[in-house]
């Protein structure tokens, strides 16, 4: 039977066919989507962990202990998680290992752009590389063999194009995978100096072995078309390359992307007349050629930024323009990113940017507190950085700045990486204040549950961490829960704790107003009392504007939140059920 999914989707279906037993992840899109459709199978134990660290640890312990096992991440995640994916290498595995890795190229939902290739070669670790839905079910599978064959964790990189895609799969049934037999192993599975010495002389020779396994497995493969021009690609853009290319070009598709064959690729390269490198990112396999001597054409006529497409790569191997089958002559309006109607963190970031505080910012929905009209957020680096960051910010700056500073951050993100940076905070006699969103989910990745929800994965309840109670177990004597709907409170509170000489947590409570818990009813209405004064258009709520002579509530997008009546100082807007 062959069914059409998503690329992530074909990935959780390799893993059950592979008999993957345990799978830990943090959510991180483009990846998410594998995790949850991992789900789906009541053979696999799955978790969102805390963070990519644990998820990765759990992983190891599951292939330590005998299963096979998963863990899966966006590109950010891996630097999270590099710790002990570095290490395993040197420990190799007992059952199959797998790191799914999920690069955004163009940075759709993405701090950065960052190419997870080079992970695998400073780490040594055979990194597999699918360019459909397909190959992403068939690559799984193949990557756990090989696990197992070579003794080795397996990257497997996808990019949001394959992870987000959708094409045919050919689904199969379940291998039955018994479990391995565990034996206490010091040399190999403690990793002090003097066994890591050891450990890293059979890493050097399990490169050797997949560099040979490199140059005759299918995963790289040859075809041969025109003898003019030959293409060496991989992932997405290969498909980009037949698209646009077609059998004017002969290509070397490498599925291994790590370590990338030799002999085979001068072998290709002697073939041709002229030879093009297409890959997103950074020149990974370019460089590889050119080490090899092999003479290629890359980034020279091809970007180190963003995606590519089929017109680009037309252009610069062939010098042809792609033909447009369609074109929008009238001028398409601007949608930028914009928080929900309802969404709990508006209130928030009205009262920051009201009072004229610095805030450092974290990676979540509450990102955007940083787009007009709320252009509150002054930082944003990387997860639980907010809390880290203000505490630099105010050592730096001295008391009197730390009174105009907050940091946010959000419920899930504090459990993953900002209770050790507010554990900083009070250990080295810090004041900051900082501001928990806490909206009751995780909600930039699809609404995934966190330890502070009360519920697995799969919607088991579960011990709920109390973060008024994990606050103050740190050291945090003051700790104020407040609705950041109930504007003139919370900007109560917030003037209360900044003023503190001392660490002070804010838990800004109210839920996403897109779970279905949420019964938010109505919609709000502007009444002939407005006096235009368009003090609710710095909300930045998208069902509210002004056409130039009156302010206007968008009916269909209003959720009847409310926010907008607390915030009117005439009460000219009413809500309506």
């Amino acid at each position: 039977m062959k069914k059409l999914m998503l690329g992530n989707a074909a990935v959780a279906q390799g893993a059950y066919e592979a008999g993957v037993t345990v799978v830990a992840s943090y959510p991180g899109t483009p990846s998410t989507e594998i995790t949850e459709n991992i789900v789906k199978y009541d053979e696999i134990y799955a978790e969102w962990s805390p963070n990519e660290k644990v998820a990765a640890e759990v992983a190891i312990g599951a292939s330590i202990g005998g299963a096979r096992a998963m863990s899966c991440m966006k590109h950010v995640g891996l630097n999270v998680m590099a710790d002990p994916v570095f290490t395993v290498s040197y420990t190799g595995v007992n059952g199959g290992l797998v790191f799914c890795v999920a690069d955004d190229p163009g940075m759709h939902s993405s701090q950065n752009e960052q190419d997870s290739r080079h992970y695998a070669k400073a780490s040594k670790i055979m990194m597999l590389e699918p360019s459909d839905s397909s190959e992403c079910k068939e690559f799984t599978k193949m990557a756990y063999k090989l696990s197992e064959e070579f003794d080795t964790p397996v990257f497997l990189r996808l990019s949001t194009r394959v992870s987000h895609s959708q094409s045919l799969v050919e689904i199969g049934s379940r291998e039955n995978v018994p479990l391995k037999d565990y034996e206490k192993n010091i040399p190999k599975l403690v990793m002090m100096p003097a066994m890591a010495i050891k450990r890293h002389i059979v890493v050097e020779e399990r490169i050797k072995a997949l560099t040979a396994f490199a140059e005759e497995t299918d995963l790289n493969k040859v075809e041969l078309n025109d003898t003019k021009i030959g293409v060496i690609t991989s992932g997405i853009t290969y498909m980009y390359a037949k698209e646009a290319l077609g059998d004017k070009v002969s290509y070397l598709k490498l599925g291994m992307a790590y370590p990338m064959p030799e002999k085979k690729i001068k072998d290709f390269a002697e073939k041709f007349d002229k030879v093009f490198v297409i890959e997103e990112l950074d020149p990974v396999i370019e460089d590889h050629c050119k080490k090899l001597g092999v003479e290629v054409v890359g980034k020279e006529v091809f970007t180190l930024l963003g995606e590519y497409n089929t017109a680009m790569i037309k252009k610069a191997v062939l010098g042809e323009d792609a033909p447009f089958s369609a074109e929008i002559k009238e001028e398409v309006p601007a949608r930028p990113p914009v928080m929900c109607a309802g969404c709990p963190h508006r209130g928030t970031f009205y009262v920051l940017k009201k009072l004229g505080l610095v805030v450092s910012g974290d990676i979540g929905c509450y990102t955007l507190g940083a787009v007009a009209p709320l252009a509150s957020v002054d930082t944003t680096i990387c997860m639980g950085a907010s809390v880290s960051a203000a505490m630099g910010m105010a050592k730096a700056r001295g008391k009197e700045f730390n009174k105009k500073l907050v940091s946010v951050i959000g419920d899930s993100t504090f459990m993953h990486s900002g209770i050790t940076g507010l554990v900083d905070i009070v250990y080295n006699k810090g004041s900051n204040t900082v501001i928990i969103l806490d909206n009751s989910i995780t909600g930039m990745t699809g609404h995934q549950d966190n330890p502070t929800t009360g519920y697995t994965i799969r919607k088991e309840p579960t011990k709920q961490v109390n973060l008024i109670a994990l606050c103050k177990s740190i050291g945090v004597e003051h700790v104020v829960v407040a609705d950041p709907f109930d504007l003139k409170n919370f900007e109560k509170v917030v003037k209360e704790e900044v003023e503190r000489d001392e660490p002070s947590v804010i838990i800004a409570q109210r839920p996403c107003a897109l779970l279905k818990t949420v019964k938010y009813t109505g919609h709000c209405k502007i009444t002939e009392d407005c006096k235009k004064c368009k003090m609710c258009l710095k909300l930045g709520c998208p069902a509210i504007s002004f056409d130039g002579e009156n302010v206007k509530i968008d009916t269909t997008q209003c959720n009847g939140c409310g926010l907008c009546v607390n915030l009117c100082p005439f009460g000219a807007i009413k809500k309506e059920d």
